[in-house]
């Protein structure tokens, strides 16, 4: 009878053991089915935010059907992305090139096209898959940012049937000028003053533009520059009008930043040094060597370096190292780009007053002339003096 019990209590275990391993492997199912609906859950949204973002940003740009003058060099799909990107064409880089992939259309042409933002990615790579069938007479004239005025007629006199005199005749006209102030918001009466080379000196917006022929007149590139001097600075207007500074001054500040920053980034650094200096009793000129060569009319810095007669010549009303010659000069040297007038409108704030370039273009600010002939002297030190 005992062993009887002892038998029916192993059978029981064994049936027990079987009856929870069974439970088990039920269990073990039930989680594996919920951590797989939970993955392809996830998934599913995964696969929708991808889907989602593609398809927003294959989306318009803005509603703005400003067609702008673009021209598209040979190269690679990411080259032709990133010049649609930097004019605010596209939204993203990536999903245009995903696009043009997958739609097969990879023979993009080179060319001179007219897009706009309210375009969106599929219709712009659809019109560069069938090529540009602008005028084949059509010019284009890449005026690079920081050339002055001087080099804008060179470059219109090489590109176009008129003469570098035809171009500085245009723009010394006083009525021509005066026009041109009742039209445009940012041209004001300071461009007159007797003492400024070329009224229209630092707001002809250096860029790449595309002109009918050759037989463009010059008022009309002046007059495609001047819009889109208004068109990038229209952006900045209400900070223009809170500034202590007037637009002409912005406009010569930001010329100056432009030709004394051998890097970009360091555009609103060297800003910050020219405001301290303005804001100083201690530093009542700006001593910048960019403005002394304008005023001499010497362009090519480095096989023309002033003299000491001309480094110190006081009459030179854009000298900025004559002490005389205080605060802001009487006009731009140059045509700035927007990042070097953004730059004077948002400076970093810091407490230096001298600035240096080494022969790499690495920065360096000193809190005062001490500490700048020291960074001097040990930059010349190691070679890395170049002025």
């Amino acid at each position: 009878m005992k062993q009887f019990l002892n038998l029916s209590g192993k059978k029981a275990r064994k049936k027990k053991k079987r009856i929870n391993k069974k439970n088990g492997r039920v269990e073990e199912k039930k989680r594996f089915k919920k951590v797989l609906l939970a993955l392809i859950v996830m998934g599913f949204f995964c696969v929708l935010s991808i889907v989602f973002y593609y398809f927003i940003n294959m989306r318009k740009v803005s509603n703005d059907s400003t067609l702008k003058d673009i021209t598209i060099q040979e190269g690679y799909i990411s080259d032709i992305a990133k010049t649609l990107k930097k004019n605010n064409l596209i939204r993203n880089i990536t999903v245009f090139k995903i696009y043009v992939r997958l739609s097969g259309k990879t023979n993009l042409k080179a060319g001179n096209y007219q897009f706009s933002e309210n375009m969106g990615t599929k219709k712009i790579i659809d019109i560069l898959s069938k090529g540009s069938k602008i005028n084949p007479n059509e010019i284009s004239i890449t005026f690079k940012e920081g050339i002055n005025v001087r080099q804008f007629a060179l470059m219109i006199s090489e590109k176009t049937n008129n003469s570098y005199e035809d171009v500085l005749n245009v723009i010394s006209d006083n009525n021509y000028i005066d026009s041109l102030i009742n039209e445009y918001w940012f041209l004001t009466n300071d461009i007159k003053n007797k003492d400024i080379y070329y009224p229209l000196e630092g707001y002809l917006y250096p860029d790449t533009y595309l002109f009918v022929n050759k037989d463009v007149s010059v008022e009309d590139i002046i007059e495609k520059l001047l819009k889109e001097t208004d068109n990038k600075l229209s952006k900045y207007k209400s900070d223009i009008e809170l500034s202590k500074y007037s637009i002409h001054e912005i406009i010569t500040l930001a010329s100056i930043v432009e030709l004394e920053v051998a890097n970009p980034e360091d555009r609103k650094s060297v800003a910050g040094v020219f405001l301290n200096r303005l804001n100083s009793k201690y530093y009542p000129t700006l001593g910048s060597d960019a403005s002394s060569y304008y005023g001499a009319k010497v362009d090519d810095w480095k096989n023309n370096p002033l003299t000491y007669k001309e480094l110190n010549d006081c009459s030179n009303k854009f000298n900025t190292r004559c002490s005389i010659n205080v605060g802001i000069p009487v006009g731009p040297i140059c045509n700035p780009s927007i990042e070097s007038i953004e730059a004077v409108l948002n400076p970093v704030e810091h407490n230096y007053y001298y600035f240096v370039n080494d022969c790499a273009g690495e920065l360096y600010l000193s809190e005062n002339d001490n500490v700048h002939a020291n960074t001097i002297n040990k930059l010349k030190r190691e070679g890395k003096w170049c002025a």
